[in-house]
């Protein structure tokens, strides 16, 4: 069975975010960028299932700048195979992500497609959905465990209301939530290895994919400063001003 696991390059999510003076996005200059982390997790989950036997390779694709090698090149020290980039400069919503996926999946045929449930840059929570529509396959979103099972994928997800279980026939999709599992470290011969690993390029106009933006962004700001907090003398003081003042009781 083969795996494919799509990875995006995010701004890594101990860097401080500071906006431009234009209001027209954030500052990238001198932060560091790394896998995001669901994705990291759908890695993770992938080998972990070649390491059991139900997976016999995995493929990982990335859809942004060339300075996303480096974001495959982690994703093939932590297992995977061989790594495919689609070369793309600037922001690709999720639908022209989705697309673009759809393409790589119907060149590769693989049997299993595993992302993570979102973006923690835009955090969108829409492709992997979209990716399920396109190509017509079941899906299991929010995954917090898989299992196979008399020749089918046990999902269970995590919902409002507890986690639900569902059964799905392959191929389909997953979405990995993060208690799905815990990604383990990249040793530095993993990582030298994953320096020969097959790498291929290739362009959204090669997939027969507009890539082209339905949106525009007007404005950037950021999040409006919290108040200094008070304290209160005594509970009464404390009930009053939730009531007369927050007005939340």
């Amino acid at each position: 069975m083969k795996a494919l696991v799509a990875v995006k390059r995010v701004v890594d999510y101990n860097a401080t975010i500071l906006v431009k003076a234009d209001g027209s996005g954030i500052d990238t200059n001198n932060l560091k960028f790394s896998i995001n982390p669901f994705d990291e997790v759908a890695v993770e989950e992938a080998v972990r299932l070649k390491e059991a036997g139900m997976v016999s390779e995995i493929v990982v694709v990335s859809i942004g700048p060339a300075q996303a090698q480096d974001t495959l090149r982690n994703a093939l020290a932590m297992g995977g195979d061989r790594a495919i980039l689609v070369t793309v400069d600037g922001d690709v919503e999720p639908l022209a992500v989705a697309k673009l996926l759809r393409a790589v999946v119907e060149s590769e045929k693989p049997d299993l497609v595993i992302l993570g449930k979102q973006a923690i840059d835009g955090d969108c929570n829409q492709t992997g959905q979209m990716l399920a529509a396109l190509l017509g396959w079941p899906q299991g979103t929010f995954a917090s465990a898989l299992a196979f099972k008399d020749g089918e994928l046990n999902v269970i997800r995590e919902i409002d209301s507890g986690n639900e279980t569902v059964s799905l026939q392959l191929p389909a999709v997953i979405t990995a939530d993060l208690r799905l599992n815990t990604p383990r470290y990249v040793s530095l011969p993993n990582i030298m290895k994953a320096k020969k690993k097959p790498l291929a390029t290739t362009t959204p106009a090669t997939l027969g994919v507009d890539v082209a933006a339905r949106q525009r962004v007007l404005k950037v700001e950021p999040p409006a400063k919290r108040k200094a907090g008070i304290k209160v003398g005594s509970v009464a003081e404390l009930v009053a001003k939730l009531k007369n003042e927050a007005k939340v009781i």
